[in-house]
């Protein structure tokens, strides 16, 4: 057998062993790709994939690499849609986002864009503690809700933004970089509840989420929060502690992410993308921001 796949938790998570002399081969990939649907994250024990080998597989994951239409330090046009991720200051001056990893969330959600369909993450340089990485799988959060619950989620929209997604890395973020926030996107508009095109619900939650369309803002970030509490729950996460030359492969339309906190400078992580095709969520509208009411 050329590939094999070893489940992790019952609802989540693989481990893929396969030489990576082959990992590109059709039948290879073939597998890797229904394994992803089905267990949402896949882990690549130390397979060492350098630039190129990893370009060449997020390619062969999907149709193509997609870039973040978010420019911010960590990007470099040479390295062809490789994103570094890091605190060294040498490497990024704007920490902001790699500061806000450390809190639940969906790679894009928060971007008029399309949603990448899957993240593809190689460990270079690890930190001396701290940096594992924790996965959420949302399609069995759905899955797991009671029935009372799931029905009155049905059709309910959040709304996200960029600033809710990094005011915990600030605990009051500044007028200047919230300003900032609302020009890279506007604030996003998106159900709760995600039907994807094969019929398969999940929700569409994190820290981005600031409040629910029409309901009263202390309401409305509860629920979030408790929906976010809920789809952390030990059965739906898989904790990776990484080793360096580890590759990981997470679906992002079914998955939320976050860091385990570290201050290392040393940390770096190469990020690139599969290019998605679906964009659950639209710039919201005036109406629907005046709806998610700050008062009773």
């Amino acid at each position: 057998m050329t590939v094999t796949v070893e489940p992790i938790k019952p609802l989540i998570g693989g481990i893929i062993r396969v030489d990576k002399a082959h990992l590109c081969d059709e039948d290879v990939m073939i597998t890797i790709r229904t394994a992803l649907e089905e267990r949402g994250v896949l882990v690549f024990p130390q397979i060492g994939l350098n630039e190129q080998e990893q370009r060449d597989f997020t390619d062969r994951l999907g149709g193509g690499r997609q870039r973040s239409i978010v420019k911010v330090p960590g990007y470099d046009d040479g390295e062809e849609d490789v994103y570094k991720i890091t605190l060294d200051k040498n490497l990024n001056v704007e920490p902001d986002f790699v500061l806000g990893t450390f809190f639940w969330h969906i790679d894009g959600v928060m971007i008029d864009n399309i949603l990448p369909k899957a993240g593809v993450l190689t460990a270079r340089q690890l930190p001396a503690s701290g940096g594992s990485t924790e996965f959420a799988n949302l399609y069995a959060a759905y899955e797991k809700l009671p029935e009372d619950e799931k029905a009155e989620l049905e059709g309910v929209t959040a709304i996200h933004t960029i600033e809710a997604a990094l005011r915990p890395a600030f605990g009051s973020t500044p007028k200047d970089r919230a300003d900032h926030y609302q020009t890279i996107s506007p604030p996003i508009e998106a159900p709760v509840v995600w039907t994807h095109e094969d019929g398969r619900k999940s929700l569409i939650v994190g820290g981005h989420a600031d409040g629910l369309v029409g309901w009263p803002g202390p309401h409305g970030r509860s629920i979030l929060i408790r929906l976010n509490q809920w789809a952390a729950q030990p059965d739906f996460v898989y904790t990776h502690n990484w080793q360096v030359d580890d590759l990981l492969v997470w679906n992002n339309e079914g998955l939320m992410h976050r860091v385990v906190p570290y201050t290392d400078e040393g940390r770096v992580m190469h990020r690139t993308q599969v290019a998605g095709d679906q964009q659950p969520g639209r710039p919201a509208s005036d109406k629907a921001l005046a709806a998610m009411q700050e008062l009773l």
